[in-house]
């Protein structure tokens, strides 16, 4: 009953989340640059919250952008979400992001997540395919100024922002990762 509830609430997620069309995004500098335009919007989006994360563009190796993340919980929850991988700002290949908790958490909600590599190990750890973050990796909810003082941990910075959706959650789990080379 409980996996029924997640997958009614994840699909209704899925099915009420979408995006349109951002003026702010250059399609033509998309295409030459191999983004799609979900990427390309978040990626403006993220930009626009929090000015100050133009350093993490401009400084890290590369960098995962998963435009949609479905969460869905009732004591059991699970997030999905496919994204774009980037190395030295072009697109290398194509990522999927799965999480499981477990704890006190009742609803659904949509968030666009970017995780940052600092440096080659890192983003070759990730391309391993079987990347993982422990429930202890912290990640930072983008609003103006968030990220001026955010760090990277293990040559990992992640950041999010909510979509829509409501989601009351006290909850453990961790993300992880699949990765496919273009």
């Amino acid at each position: 009953m409980r996996n029924a509830s997640a997958a009614l609430l994840l699909g209704l997620l899925f099915g009420c989340a979408g995006s349109g069309w951002d003026p702010d995004v250059d399609e033509a500098a998309e295409k030459d640059e191999g983004t799609t335009a979900g990427a390309a919007e978040t990626i403006a989006r993220f930009k626009r919250a929090d000015p100050s994360m133009k350093r993490f563009f401009d400084g890290a190796h590369g960098y995962a952008v998963f435009p949609t993340v479905g969460k869905a919980g009732l004591g059991v929850g699970g997030a999905y979400g496919e994204g774009e991988v980037y190395e030295q700002g072009k697109l290398v290949g194509t990522s999927s992001l799965t999480q499981l908790t477990i704890g006190l958490q009742l609803g659904a909600q949509g968030y666009s997540e970017i995780v940052f590599f600092a440096d080659k190990r890192a983003l070759s750890d990730f391309q391993g395919g079987n990347f993982e973050l422990s429930a202890q990796a912290s990640a930072v909810a983008v609003t103006a100024g968030a990220s001026a003082d955010a760090s990277y941990d293990n040559g990992v910075a992640i950041f999010t922002m909510t979509k829509g959706g409501l989601m009351y959650e006290a909850s453990v789990g961790g993300q992880k990762f699949g990765y496919t080379p273009r």
